[in-house]
């Protein structure tokens, strides 16, 4: 939501389904968040004036949204209230800068302010239009843990605060921020970057809803991103599964967490685009459309290990201690092939990587190959078609393959490449299988 008339164009899209009693959950204006983030940054390093400079941008943005949309006593009593807001805002900027430290803690009550005010914003435009409707505070419905920057919901007590302050009806808005929640004691959290699309989840399982609706800029998720590959079109559905390699391997219109509140209870996920309504999008459920690859995606930065000793010849527990080591550095793998003698994974995250190879070389031999990419291809019962690996394999001419995973997900198909070369794979799969 970057200007008035895109809050205008959301709330049509509302407008077109209150007889189904919506609860719309919105994000930050557009580059509000990184604002926010640029501005602590600056207070962190003590350049007070810089941050306020960026406050006072923010300011001007919101009040000049107000005043397109807004008149007379409304227009007034927003004013006010937004005037609150960043009195609140200023004064935990100035406390940052004079401190030169933000906390987990305070960074998270930062960057709550984006949804805070676009909030205010859009429901007070949805009563200029005459529309019935309530701003609740997604801190009274998202009760989260204390893990700051990335909350994980508590989704029980989620359901009772929602079944307590969120009462959906037929021809009224509810509106609510997205990203943002809070512990059991009221602390503000945030979910993550991206955490709007997974707000809204959360809260349709909450709320048992017949249909969650992400709306985004492109017309659904595509075959692949559409900016390297123009030719890329809609895919009409995908399963939950389906959705989720997708997601974690790259694919940027569904956040990796935000289906997975829906496929709990089975609600069907459709993502639209703002800008054309009109258009199908894609339709997320547990039973979507005929087995075969469905999309491609692609993950770059990675880095690939492989550990190599003859110790692992016909000994047991040599994967859990490998693993183990992983665990202990909080570090997830993507992506694991094994022989007899050896092991390769890849990672994504290497903050950790000097201590994680320093306790793998008291295994074995270890190397390292950085600028790697994964190549994911998505789609039901790809390894029950035989001759798949080989169109595959076709398609990739004299790119170098350094791992394949395939079997280990019923749904994905993934091959380790040059990340130089990762565009190339990406165009020449997607000429194979999805020909224009």
């Amino acid at each position: 939501m970057g200007d008035a008339s895109r809050m205008d164009r959301a709330l049509d899209l509302a407008v077109d389904q209150l007889h189904d009693a919506p609860l719309m959950v919105c994000s930050a204006m557009g580059g509000v968040t990184d604002q926010i983030i640029s501005s602590c940054q600056q207070a962190q390093e003590g350049n007070w004036e810089e941050a306020q400079s960026i406050l006072e941008s923010i300011k001007e943005r919101h009040f000049s949204c107000a005043q397109d949309f807004l008149k007379g006593d409304l227009l007034a009593a927003t004013e006010l209230d937004l005037n609150g807001v960043f009195a609140q805002f200023a004064s935990l900027i100035k406390g940052v800068s004079l401190l030169k430290d933000c906390s987990p803690r305070s960074f998270d009550a930062l960057l709550s302010f984006g949804e805070r005010l676009s909030t205010r914003l859009i429901h007070a435009r949805a009563r200029q239009r005459g529309l019935d409707s309530e701003l609740l505070d997604a801190r009274e419905l998202i009760k989260t843990d204390e893990n700051f920057n990335a909350a994980r919901p508590d989704m029980k007590e989620i359901k009772k605060a929602v079944q307590q302050k969120a009462h959906p009806e037929s021809g009224r808005l509810l509106i609510t921020q997205g990203f943002i929640g809070s512990t059991g004691d009221g602390v503000t959290t945030t979910l993550g970057r991206g955490g709007s699309d997974y707000s809204a989840s959360i809260l349709g399982a909450a709320l048992e809803a017949k249909e969650i609706q992400i709306w985004t800029d492109v017309n659904g998720i595509m075959t692949t991103d559409p900016r390297l590959i123009p030719e890329a079109t809609t895919i009409p559905e995908v399963t939950y599964d389906e959705a989720g390699e997708l997601a974690y391997f790259g694919a940027k219109v569904v956040h990796p967490a935000t289906i997975q509140p829906a496929v709990a209870l089975g609600i069907p996920v459709l993502v639209k685009d703002t800008g054309a309504p009109e258009k199908d999008g894609t339709r997320i459920a547990q039973e979507a459309g005929e087995p075969g690859i469905k999309a491609l995606s692609v993950k770059k930065g990675i880095t690939v290990l492989s550990i190599a000793s003859s110790r692992m010849l016909d000994a047991h527990g040599f994967l859990r201690k490998i693993f183990a080591i992983f665990d202990a550095a909080e570090t997830s793998v993507d992506l694991v092939t094994t022989s007899e003698v050896s092991v390769s994974l890849t990672i994504e995250r290497t903050e950790a990587l000097p201590g994680i190879v320093e306790h793998l070389e008291a295994l074995g031999d270890v190397t390292i190959e950085t600028d790697m990419a994964i190549i994911c291809m998505v789609g039901r019962q790809l390894w029950k078609d035989p001759s798949f690996p080989a169109k595959a394999f076709g398609a990739m001419g004299d790119i170098p393959v350094r791992m394949i995973s395939l079997g280990a997900s019923e749904v994905n198909l993934s091959l380790v490449v040059p990340a130089s070369r990762a565009d190339d794979a990406l165009k020449g799969l997607h000429t194979r299988f999805f020909p224009s």
